[in-house]
């Protein structure tokens, strides 16, 4: 499984990957993108959006026979840039979770200062395979590093749980957001091992600072499962299926947390503390206003002072 996952490869004839040097020829206009929700448990309110590509052309039209051709071309980063650049123009407004290929590292498109994912105004989440990741660990330490440095991009490890034993190492690259794998998800309501299994992952990606994201829930029940057991994200048919322009999505959950307000919706903020109130008779003609403090009258009369006698000097005594 690790080996397919690497290599994006298919089930099938090889042969029925295209023509070679046809990746090198796709363009924008070859390709479709879709998106599906990630939706925040807790409020029941949108994340983002994964973005899923699909190719017009029909000897592509499995995304894995698409990407094996790429890899067989070596192609991979023209592919991505193509992607990519359909993904950011058909989604301007919305976060986005958007696919990396392992070979885009070795070849290095991803740091190109007029990639598209560098224009985007929302947030950027580059997903790269759990088995990408512990395979190609050096390309994800410097390249994936470089790129959230440069911009509103942020790494996550997807397919987490697929079945590698050094799982701790690949949490060394400190992704913000972890994606498990479907085949944990499938089925976890009645499956009390598969439970504990995701229990304790979440815990160890929040004990490393990551959140965690469920996706394939297909079903109410799988939905409430992983909410019990502290999924920050679910993403599945559940939801919404992808779809262009980015669908609505249902919740079938009750809310957490209240939904938060927008920045368009909020209230206006409280007025500010009030100064010292201003002497408009102390303020001469002509000049600037200055807040002068006015004290309020007191209710006791004022006392004016009394004129007293300076004391008597003592008399003095008489010689002897």
């Amino acid at each position: 499984m690790a080996e397919d996952r690497l290599n994006w490869t298919f089930n099938g004839d090889p042969g029925q990957a295209g023509i070679d040097g046809a990746i090198r020829s796709i363009t924008a206009e070859d390709i479709d993108m879709v998106f599906q929700p990630i939706v925040e448990m807790e409020t029941g309110t949108l994340f983002a959006h994964e973005a899923l590509v699909r190719c017009k052309l029909p000897q592509f039209a499995s995304p894995l026979i698409l990407f094996a051709a790429a890899e067989r071309e070596h192609a991979c980063g023209h592919l991505g840039r193509v992607i990519r650049q359909q993904t950011f123009e058909r989604c301007e407004d919305a976060a986005l979770f958007v696919n990396v290929h392992p070979e885009e590292l070795s070849q290095r498109w991803l740091v190109r200062p007029d990639d598209p994912l560098y224009f985007h105004e929302r947030e950027v989440y580059l997903e790269i395979t759990e088995s990408a990741a512990f395979t190609h660990y050096d390309l994800c330490m410097s390249v994936l590093k470089e790129v959230c440095a440069r911009a509103r991009v942020h790494l996550v490890v997807d397919d987490y749980g697929a079945g590698h034993s050094n799982l701790g190492r690949i949490l060394d690259l400190n992704p913000e957001i972890v994606k498990l794998d479907g085949a944990l998800i499938r089925g976890i309501a009645k499956d009390r091992r598969r439970q504990l299994m995701v229990r304790h992952m979440v815990a160890l990606c929040v004990d490393l600072g990551a959140k965690v994201v469920a996706e394939c829930v297909e079903t109410v029940e799988e939905l409430k499962a992983v909410a019990d057991l502290g999924v920050h994200y679910a993403q599945g048919y559940v939801l919404a299926r992808p779809a262009f322009p980015a669908p609505d999505f249902d919740f079938p959950l009750a809310r957490r947390a209240p939904v938060p307000v927008s920045s368009r919706l909020r209230p206006p903020p409280k007025p500010a503390a009030k100064g010292p109130a201003v002497d408009a008779t102390a303020i001469p003609s002509g000049s600037t206003p200055k807040a002068v403090a006015v004290r309020p009258p007191s209710k006791r009369p004022s006392k004016q002072p009394s004129k007293r006698p300076p004391p008597p000097s003592s008399p003095k005594r008489p010689p002897p």
